[in-house]
């Protein structure tokens, strides 16, 4: 398992979770960084801060504290464990 933010470009990776504040994760999650999506690390601002992810179709900008605190896993790979804080079904039900 990795952090979003030490991802390159071009990498893809799947969502596991948000270690974010409930109002920051409910926003990320309803433009589509939910469990098990996949994002991908579009570009990088010149100064390396913020980078462009793709997500669910759209493209979102976030700082690198932001994606700090968002874990990731490769493709194909299983997360040894499910994060209560994201995987509860209420969450789950706002991102839908």
């Amino acid at each position: 398992m990795s952090l979003l933010s030490e991802l390159s470009v071009g990498e893809t990776a799947i969502v596991v979770a948000l270690d974010l504040p409930d109002s920051v994760q409910n926003h990320l999650m309803h433009m589509g960084f939910v469990p098990d999506s996949l994002v991908t690390v579009l570009r990088r601002a010149p100064a390396g801060d913020p980078t462009v992810y793709g997500v669910d179709g759209i493209e979102i900008a976030l700082r690198h504290e932001t994606a700090a605190a968002i874990r990731v896993l490769a493709p194909g790979k299983k997360a040894a464990s499910q994060p209560t804080a994201v995987r509860s079904p209420e969450l789950l039900e706002v991102a839908r």
